[in-house]
């Protein structure tokens, strides 16, 4: 199964009964592992949860803090993009080419690395000095 297998299968799970909008996310951090999420809507929408930041957070849980791959799902006319605060997010924990790739439900696929996401991300060496 392909990382982006796993994020159009735990996509069915997403709860977004305000926007109807589901999103499966996976990421295979350094060791191999896979972790996934799923967008979490709530009565104080949009006060939820993006589902990469679902799976970064099933990954620090686990003990890892590194991205080594990312996947991310909607059914939308275009590849869905993660948001710009999950690009930042995702930025903390994935180093320089990090592979992130975008899709729909029709097929269509978006492949980026994470500085090409997310170019210039603001990052721990800024608050240095």
């Amino acid at each position: 199964m392909s990382l982006l297998d796993d994020a159009k299968a735990v996509r069915v799970h997403a709860h977004a009964p305000y926007s109807g909008f589901k999103v499966g996310a996976a990421i295979r951090s350094a060791s191999g592992a896979v972790f996934t999420g799923v967008n979490v809507e709530n009565a104080a929408y949009p006060e939820g949860t993006c589902a990469e930041a679902g799976a970064i957070a099933a990954m620090v849980a686990a003990g890892e803090t590194r991205i080594a791959e990312v996947a991310v799902v909607g059914d939308a006319p275009e590849p869905v993009t993660p948001c710009g605060g999950c690009r930042q997010k995702l930025a903390e924990f994935a180093p320089p080419g990090t592979q992130v790739t975008m899709a729909n439900l029709q097929g269509d696929e978006r492949v980026m690395t994470i500085e090409a996401l997310l170019p210039h991300a603001f990052a721990k060496a800024q608050m240095e000095g």
